[in-house]
């Protein structure tokens, strides 16, 4: 189970391996290992780097 802490400028996740989303597993966001755990940092400002995790899904709006 994750547990998240939510920070004002985000919010900061702990999980084991077998939970992370291919972004953290690709360290395509700030991701540290500690022991068993993994620490990332989800920001709340927009990124280039915050796309789908599914490639198939159209980031266009209607």
């Amino acid at each position: 189970m994750a547990v998240r802490i939510r920070l004002p400028g985000g919010t900061l996740k702990m999980k084991v391996y077998r939970e992370l989303r291919e972004r953290e597993r690709a360290r395509r966001i700030p991701v540290v290992k500690i022991g068993s755990l993994y620490f990332s940092w989800w920001s709340n400002r927009p990124c280039p780097l915050n796309e789908p995790d599914d490639p198939d899904r159209s980031r266009a709006r209607p």
